[in-house]
């Protein structure tokens, strides 16, 4: 006796299921993940009449706030004590003392925020120190201040 043969069928894998999974996961990472602003911190720069200099590339740009508040290359210092600049610039840097430092100081920041910033750049070996003004055409001018370290 011969049993008639049924024809085999292609298996196949429905991916429905699969396609609906990645939805939801891709749903989900969406409403959890956090959007996070970098946070900037403004400074009111004081004015001076110089010519501007040319931006050095590599460098790094101390940033001190009215409140007396540090930041190095748009990271903010937990305290602005001068073992933490020092740290801080030794950290960024990576040893190489050449590094061009642009000191960026709001017009209502104290001198003595703005000294110590100088004081830590010195100390920490630094002689290419540069200065942000705001000209009185309102553009950013860097001027070449005297290097802490040596006196100058």
């Amino acid at each position: 006796m011969k049993f008639p043969r049924r024809p085999k069928e292609e298996p196949s894998i429905n991916l429905t299921a699969l396609i609906d999974v990645v939805f939801l996961l891709l749903i989900f990472f969406m409403v959890t993940t956090t959007f996070t602003r970098e946070t900037r911190l403004s400074v009111n720069l004081p004015e001076a009449d110089a010519e501007a200099a040319q931006e050095v590339p590599g460098q790094l740009e101390i940033l001190v706030t009215s409140d007396g508040r540090y930041a190095i290359d748009g990271e903010v210092l937990v305290d602005g004590q001068l073992p933490t600049l020092m740290r801080a610039l030794e950290q960024l840097s990576g040893g190489d003392r050449d590094v061009s430092i642009l000191l960026i100081a709001d017009a209502e920041a104290s001198h003595q925020s703005v000294v110590r910033a100088m004081d830590a750049i010195g100390q920490s070996g630094f002689d290419r120190l540069s200065i942000a003004t705001r000209g009185m055409d309102d553009e950013t001018v860097e001027s070449d201040a005297p290097s802490p370290a040596n006196g100058n």
